[in-house]
């Protein structure tokens, strides 16, 4: 009596964990673009997970700011401006350095060869075909860290904010992939960051970290311009 009641519980639980991952994964891969409508009952047909699940799982969605709803219209996959690149790294900028700093005093060996390992990964692959692989690696590269900070409030901050970024980013303005000088780019900046967290010191571990993130800033917004013709500054 007790297992059928918890599996009558945990049931609906899990096909709304199943279509949140779902949804996730075809926004991150730019199937669902920014701007798109989500119909429930599209969703349901094409999934195959009944209306109730779906829908939960479009205001877990909205509350993880990958989708919007709007009165009267439905719900929707948010769509970013050039501006929010702005803002998005601006608050990357002023967290993310931070907690490497508090890793490099606090990071433990185990997590210190997870990195390694992720970075040498990274390092082997190349080209469009790898793309996928190498932006989750470097997304657990880069939370890797900030977990590593024992930083309550930076992690849970920066955690919400890779629920979305940068994948909607990549996927909505650069669903191609990114600029050829960037893989290069970025494997020699992680190399530098894990270089710092295993001297353990804090001020080359933050620096470090900046300089990443406003070197990928830049050449995200110099391959916009580039790609849209206009000037996002």
């Amino acid at each position: 009596m007790s297992h059928s009641s918890d599996s009558r519980l945990t049931a609906p639980k899990q096909l709304r964990d199943l279509a949140v991952e779902r949804l996730r994964a075809m926004i991150a891969q730019g199937k669902l673009r920014g701007g798109d409508w989500l119909r429930q009952a599209a969703l349901s047909a094409e999934l195959g997970i009944s209306y109730t699940p779906i829908r939960e799982a479009l205001k877990q969605l909205e509350a993880e700011g990958l989708v919007e709803h709007v009165p009267y219209r439905g719900v929707r996959v948010v769509e970013f401006r050039l501006d929010d690149i702005l803002d998005i790294y601006a608050i990357r900028l002023a967290l993310e350095p931070q907690a490497a700093a508090s890793a490099a005093q606090r990071i433990a060996e185990p997590d210190l060869e997870a990195l390694r390992q992720l970075h040498g990964r990274m390092c082997q692959l190349h080209g469009a075909e790898a793309l996928a692989e190498v932006r989750e690696l470097n997304e657990r590269f880069h939370l890797k860290i900030v977990e590593a900070s024992g930083r309550t409030y930076l992690i849970r901050t920066l955690r919400a904010i890779w629920t979305w970024f940068p994948k909607m980013l990549w996927s909505q303005f650069l669903p191609d992939g990114d600029p050829p000088q960037r893989e290069a780019q970025d494997n020699a900046d992680h190399a530098q960051i894990l270089a710092a967290l295993e001297a353990r010191d804090p001020e080359a571990a933050e620096c470090a970290t900046r300089q990443h993130l406003e070197r990928a800033r830049q050449t995200l917004l110099d391959a916009l311009e580039a790609q849209a013709g206009v000037n996002p500054r």
